[in-house]
């Protein structure tokens, strides 16, 4: 395996998304090259601040796609058509991942219902049957990078797995593309010359095609006038620009950016993301995979501090899961790691495998620079930063200065494991969420207390923050010890069917004003595990974000009534909740039938297409089904159940063994295999209404 590769798919993911969110605040139509030009001058910082930067399509498609690889690729070489079944698995008909523009409009959505009406990729996204225009938009580029980062070194594997990922939606140029950033972000792993790379992407794309006339006009012009990309860019403009090109957002064009973006920025990562945003047209995609090449390029250590900072590692995402929708880079920089290794058929080191832990919450700070998204309430009296001085395992951990807090003064250091519509700006890309930590697990770090000055020794009280009334729940005082590690563990309690947002500790100054406290303690090993035990009260949650808190609904019309969860659809409509990677628990809900007749709970699902259900059906039986994109029955018993009277469905996983029980009655056992971990939730195959009570979940 290359040289530093976990640091290098850290970093290159890290870039990919700041790319995306330098570009995202000019994107078209409304933003002009001029327009920006005229407003912001020469780009050098953000250009807007985000609470949190909500989802974008350029960084849902390189996470959710990739999960081919664990779910039908996992043995054997990529091909389309496991790229398409993750498309119809991990996406909301109409809702996030990508722009639903419209049939023959939108490229992504053209695709996505071709391939629900049955037509299989690579032919979704054939121009045979897209046209030409419709297949050349630039989707085909944006949503591959993480196809080069599970390539490292390997241009021609990396280009080949990016062609067979884009050609779901895109052929001709929008398959080149994908074709050229793949190889590109591959050879970026072991040469930061960006003519190497620029190269590497052209020796695997067709010499007549457009994509790389494109490429080589932008790298004649460079030669001939190598100081003013401006320049450059008027000659894009003149001879390749979107009046050239049909649809919404033609490749090429972008294409030109990109190429231009990276010749001109020379090799220096802030410079190539700042001219690709400054060209205009589709700046959060062309920022971003040009980002993805250049922080892998450049690594970690020159990506600046003002772009990398904001980012904080943290991203948040629009699939169909509100888990995988919470995600933490340094974690998921892991994961391809693990990826990569297994598509080049080496050892995963141990050292990875054991920091990847799917289904956790597990910071360890030994990427360089990382800071797990943890935050702090009062930059007035704390900061933090990555710290190599001191470290309880490995050599990494996170720093906090406590600066000049006096008696009653308090900072609070926590990771924020659930998010609700004003945690943001906007709403881009609809995201939703479910909570990554609950009731009956076990929170556990350590911490390490280097005072400078002070009466009294600082303290801290671990605690956990319910979402409907923002109340702390303090877990008692701690005194940390001077000059020494300490390891904080608490059960988080339950919350009485509320939803947790926050998991930290509470610094609290006890010094009197006139000898204020101040000194670093420093953070390390936060983990959050162990088997869950907790409620979801409908009453407490909220209607926001297209949603019902902490549900990702997919079709069908929810609405919070007398405390339940009312669902009525005329299609199948389904709501997912809970840890992605739970594995053996049972969920209880109340269910009231009301019209129609089919009325489940769920269990296990992976997403859209793929999970357990149970409940009460048609005829006057209840059944266990099984969706493997399409639902069979795997049991079922004769059950005379009424409409308007309510019945407790319990649905238990555990190893194999799937059971049903109805008002403390088992009806139904079965045995599959299929699914081993899911989401939990509710919803219906057939036309109807339906009231569903609280949720009570306990993982066995």
């Amino acid at each position: 395996m290359v040289d530093r590769y976990l640091e290098k798919v850290y970093a290159g993911f890290l870039g990919m998304n700041i790319g995306i969110r330098l570009g995202a605040p000019v994107e078209p139509t409304i933003w002009t090259y001029d327009r920006i030009r005229n407003t912001y001058g020469d780009i050098h910082d953000y250009v807007k601040e985000f609470k949190n930067f909500a989802a974008d399509d350029d960084a849902n498609g390189p996470v959710f796609f990739l999960r081919a690889l664990w779910d039908d690729a996992a043995n054997r070489p990529l091909e389309p058509q496991d790229v398409a079944r993750a498309w119809l698995n991990y996406a909301r008909e109409g809702v996030g991942m990508f722009w639903w523009g419209g049939y023959g409009r939108s490229t992504e959505h053209t695709a996505y219902l071709n391939l629900k009406a049955g037509i299989p990729a690579p032919k979704s996204g054939s121009i045979e049957q897209n046209g030409k225009i419709i297949a050349e938009q630039i989707g085909g580029q944006i949503f591959i990078d993480t196809w080069g980062l599970v390539n490292p070194d390997n241009p021609a594997k990396a280009a080949d797995y990016g062609q067979a990922a884009a050609s779901v939606s895109h052929d001709g140029n929008g398959v080149w593309g994908a074709r050229f950033f793949c190889a590109a972000i591959s050879k970026a792993f072991t040469t930061s010359d960006i003519r190497e790379i620029i190269d590497a992407g052209l020796a695997q794309i067709p010499g007549d095609s457009d994509y790389a006339k494109v490429a080589h006009a932008v790298l004649d012009f460079h030669k001939a006038h190598p100081h003013n990309w401006r320049d450059c860019y008027q000659m894009l403009v003149r001879d390749w620009g979107y009046d050239k090109f049909g649809g919404v957002c033609h490749i090429i064009p972008n294409a030109g950016v990109c190429v231009l973006s990276m010749i001109y920025g020379g090799g220096d990562f802030a410079r190539t993301i700042e001219i690709a945003t400054m060209c205009g047209w589709d700046t959060d995609c062309n920022a971003g995979n040009v980002g993805t090449v250049l922080g892998v390029a450049c690594g970690i250590e020159n990506l600046p501090e003002r772009y990398r900072g904001p980012i904080n590692d943290g991203l948040v995402l629009s699939g169909i899961s509100g888990y995988l929708n919470i995600l933490d880079i340094p974690s998921y920089a892991r994961e391809v790691a693990v990826l990569g290794y297994r598509l080049a058929g080496e050892e995963v080191p141990s050292s990875l495998a054991e920091s990847f832990r799917p289904g956790e919450v597990y910071f360890d700070f030994e990427l360089p620079g990382s800071t797990h998204n943890i935050r702090l309430s009062d930059p007035f009296f704390c900061k933090a930063w990555h710290s190599t001085e001191h470290a309880a395992a490995g050599s990494g951990s996170l720093k906090i200065l406590v600066d000049r807090m006096s008696r009653g003064d308090q900072c609070k250091v926590f990771y924020k494991p659930f998010y609700r519509r004003d945690d943001f700006s906007d709403e881009r890309y609809s995201p939703v969420f479910t909570p990554t930590v609950y009731s009956g697990q076990t929170v556990s770090f350590q911490l390490y207390l280097d005072q400078w000055t002070g009466w009294e020794t600082v303290g801290i009280a671990p605690y956990v923050r319910t979402t409907s009334d923002k109340k702390d729940h303090l877990q008692g005082y701690i005194k940390l010890v001077q000059g020494q590690w300490m390891t904080v563990q608490f059960q988080i309690p339950d919350v009485g069917g509320d939803l947790i947002d926050e998991v930290g500790f509470v610094i609290e100054g006890y010094s009197v004003s006139k000898a204020k406290t101040l000194g670093c303690m420093y953070l390390d090993e936060f983990s959050i595990s162990g088997k869950a035990s907790y409620t979801i009260a409908i009453a407490k949650q909220a209607k926001e974000l297209g949603s019902i808190t902490p549900f990702s609904v997919d079709h069908g019309a929810w609405e919070k009534e007398d405390g339940k969860l009312s669902l009525m659809r005329c299609e199948p409509s389904f709501a997912y909740a809970g840890n992605y990677y739970s594995k053996d628990y049972k969920v209880s809900v109340p269910v009231t039938p009301l019209n129609g007749d089919c009325h489940l709970i769920l269990a296990r699902a992976q997403g859209a297409m793929r999970g357990y259900a149970a409940g009460l059906c048609e005829n006057g039986t209840v059944r266990i089904y099984k969706n493997d994109f399409g639902f069979s029955v795997l049991a079922e018993a004769p059950f005379e159940w009424k409409p308007e009277r309510s019945y407790l469905l319990e649905l238990e996983v555990k190893g194999s063994t799937i059971s049903l029980t109805v008002d403390s009655r088992k009806l139904l056992t079965v045995e599959d295999d299929s699914f081993s971990y899911g989401m939990y939730g509710c919803g219906s195959i057939t036309i109807g209404r339906t009231l569903f009570g609280d949720f009570k979940v306990e993982e066995l």
